[in-house]
């Protein structure tokens, strides 16, 4: 009778315990802040004095990054977004090899982090302008980089960064966004 007693209270504990463990307070998978976007439209930059001009979004700032030996460098900010694309621009001069396999060797030192970098071409014969779209999969310093060249005289680098630890998952619809302005600056890059 004892024992029968003992595993009837066992088992309506075993069952009370249950009933009140099950509640909506489940445990939900980490996930991240939604961003809102801004609608953007499209600027030209040309400054007379630079050899290029292209379009840039008008959510982001330009603002030249030169120096005296290389006084062509600008930067596409984006402030809201902690984001920036970082532009550099050599003048070729019978050295397109050198300058391009540096921009190359650049590229995939990333691949230590990088779970994948796939190449994207984009000509344009009629304006000279031949580039290759670098996108760098998994948790890499910058996710997209590009260069675009006319191959004999013009060389234009750009590479993307953001200012926080680099995690794929929370920047994707940021890096998405700025793919969007990264593509339209190459379709838009013309030499001057």
């Amino acid at each position: 009778m004892k024992k029968s007693r003992l595993l009837v209270i066992s088992i309506m504990a075993a069952i009370f315990a249950v009933i009140t463990s099950c509640s909506n307070d489940v445990p939900r998978p980490r996930g991240y802040f939604r961003i809102s976007l801004p609608e953007k439209e499209y600027e030209t930059f040309a400054n007379d004095s630079f050899p290029y001009k292209f379009d840039y979004a008008n959510v982001a700032n330009i603002e030249r990054r030169g120096t005296k030996d290389e006084p062509y460098w600008v930067d596409v900010v984006y402030p809201r977004l902690n984001a920036k694309i970082y532009c550099s621009y050599k003048q070729v001069n019978n050295n397109f090899r050198e300058v391009n396999e540096d921009a190359r060797s650049f590229v995939y030192k990333h691949t230590i982090k990088a779970d994948d970098i796939t190449e994207q071409p984009y000509l344009d014969d009629s304006a000279k302008v031949y580039a290759l779209l670098y996108e760098l999969k998994g948790n890499t310093a910058s996710a997209i980089q590009f260069v675009a060249t006319d191959s004999v005289k013009h060389f234009f680098r750009g590479a993307l960064y953001f200012n926080n630890t680099p995690n794929q998952d929370s920047v994707a619809p940021v890096r998405e966004y700025i793919r969007e302005d990264i593509i339209r600056l190459l379709e838009s890059l013309r030499w001057k």
